[in-house]
């Protein structure tokens, strides 16, 4: 009976073990990826969670782009062949349009996209 007693606490610490380690993997950053070219972001709709640290990873086959969000305050030039990071966390629910601040051509003007951060 001790055995089984023994066994069945050991489990449990296992488990409160394991779900001490599943909520601690939730404060690595939640990574985005997204690809610029003309004229598009994919993906162009994104949402996060407020409070839960994002790292977007930006890149582009094509030529040099922008990617513009005023109102979190961001702001990157993405080059070719290379991936650059953003690291957000954001901090108010809404939503946040981005596009391209820097010109690609005719068609420039359409490429954003919206950032909708749930509570």
């Amino acid at each position: 009976m001790k055995m089984r007693a023994g066994i069945a606490m050991m489990i449990a610490a296992g488990a409160f073990s394991f779900s001490c380690q599943s909520a601690l993997s939730d404060d690595e950053p939640k990574v985005v990826k997204i690809s610029a070219k003309r004229f598009e972001y994919t993906p162009n709709q994104i949402t996060l969670k407020k409070g839960v640290p994002v790292v977007f990873q930006l890149s582009t086959e094509d030529r040099s782009h922008g990617f513009a969000v005023p109102s979190m305050n961001l702001s990157a030039a993405i080059v070719p062949g290379k991936v650059t990071e953003l690291k957000v966390t954001p901090q108010k629910a809404g939503e946040f349009d981005f596009f391209c601040d820097i010109f690609c051509g005719s068609g420039h003007e359409g490429m954003n996209g919206k950032i909708t951060v749930t509570d």
